[in-house]
């Protein structure tokens, strides 16, 4: 990628850090930033009909999360996105980044693969292990994917994300840690 086309990306990148507990994106909001994690935890949930929360989705350091929603769809968030620790991120809006990748192809390629393919990315893979794997495997595959998460959440946030109770996930680590 050319030079000026990144300092141009990093010239319109804004910075900011989150106390615990913030909320980053209201449910509701048509919010358009991605955010990049340099450190902290975000999780994203909704609320069901029940009134209890719903934890669909974890972000740690390295990764990349956004309202899919609003970005993909120009739809409000479906979900909450909330600050489970002291986060610092990185984050432009999305339209500052398309006139960037508008005015050079090497800089739509990024674009598309950075945004585009890494949410996509994450909802195929979190579709994936739900079609083709049982919950001790969908346990196994987030410890691999997920090591720096497993210990800095309660333990229904992880249940809630791979679609068990607290109580399964519970036996399913007694299960391998008797294997062990």
């Amino acid at each position: 990628m050319n030079i000026q086309y990144l300092y141009k990306l990093l010239k319109n990148l804004s910075s900011k850090t989150f106390e615990k507990g913030e909320i980053v994106i209201y449910e509701g909001n048509k919010i358009n930033n991605v955010f990049y994690i340099r450190k902290g935890l975000v999780r994203s949930y909704l609320i069901n009909d029940k009134g209890e929360e719903i934890t669909f989705q974890l972000f740690a350091e390295k990764q990349i999360f956004g309202n899919v929603h609003t970005i993909l769809f120009n739809e409000p968030s479906k979900f909450t996105f909330e600050t489970l620790e002291k986060t610092k991120v990185y984050f432009t809006d999305l339209k500052t980044f398309q006139n960037l990748s508008n005015s050079n192809t090497e800089f739509l390629k990024f674009d598309n693969g950075i945004f585009g393919r890494q949410i996509l990315k994450q909802a195929f893979q979190r579709i994936d292990s739900f079609v083709f794997l049982s919950p001790e495997k969908r346990y196994q595959q987030y410890l691999k994917d997920y090591p720096n998460i497993i210990n800095r959440v309660p333990d229904k946030y992880i249940a809630n994300v791979l679609g068990i109770t607290p109580v399964s996930l519970s036996r399913i680590r007694q299960r391998i840690s008797k294997k062990k």
